[in-house]
């Protein structure tokens, strides 16, 4: 799957590692491209995370995919979290996503380093008329904040994969979360650079090696799945 969407997200050379898949699965599967097109658009962004995005644009941030706030929204209310962390808010799609899993009466800490865009996120949820007292916004560099977060008191941590200081920020994220709880990796193809052995920049070496230590992850059920730039999403068990 990783050598797919290698080839539907860059068109880049496929890895020497990638083998061709059996024709059955060929046929079975026809047109991946317009299959994940399709995937993409069935769940539509609402008005208030089509905002966002605008935001993050003018911010210059990358925005999570319709398809891959379908997922988090689908794997926050699938686990009924009730507390929520949200590593690297950016412009609150991805918040928007939690928050629209979360039962009533959940709250969501949202951490970013970055004042405006704590701002942009506070305009998004106000803009879905999300309760006061449903989200906890800290703006403050996330490695300062999460060894002050208790031990297993999270049931979902949506952790943004930002090509700088990644995988420092998994370990505090793993000792955060419960047994049961789910990890969200959001971004973990790194602009679909990550899938390529032969690229080795500083930030798409960064979510390679995160992707790389939450594959190693032993006590945890883990998939990757093909939703926007790549939805790693590892479950405590």
């Amino acid at each position: 799957m990783t050598c797919i969407i290698t080839e539907l997200r860059s068109r880049a050379r496929p890895s020497p590692a990638c083998r061709p898949l059996p024709a059955t699965i060929e046929v079975m599967h026809g047109d991946m491209a317009a299959n994940w097109a399709f995937a993409e658009d069935f769940r539509p962004l609402g008005e208030p995370a089509l905002r966002a995005r605008d935001r993050a644009s003018e911010l210059g941030l990358a925005a999570p995919s319709p398809g891959a706030c379908a997922l988090i929204t689908v794997l926050t209310a699938a686990v009924g979290a009730k507390s929520a962390v949200d590593i690297g808010t950016g412009a609150g799609i991805g918040a928007l996503a939690v928050l629209a899993g979360m039962p009533t009466g959940g709250v969501l800490t949202t951490i970013d380093a970055e004042s405006e865009h704590l701002d942009a996120a506070r305009a998004a949820f106000a803009e879905a008329e999300i309760p006061a007292g449903a989200t906890r916004l800290i703006n403050s560099r996330p490695l300062e904040v999460l060894p002050r977060l208790a031990d297993a008191a999270y049931d979902l941590v949506l952790l943004n994969a930002t090509g700088a200081h990644d995988t420092d920020r998994l370990e505090d994220a793993l000792r955060i979360l419960r047994v049961g709880g789910v990890l969200v990796v959001n971004g973990a193809f790194g602009f679909g650079r990550v899938p390529d052995p032969a690229l080795r920049d500083p930030g798409t070496t960064s979510v390679r090696e995160l992707v790389r230590a939450v594959r190693g992850l032993e006590g945890f059920a883990l998939t990757l799945v093909p939703a926007g730039d790549g939805v790693l999403v590892a479950v405590r068990q």
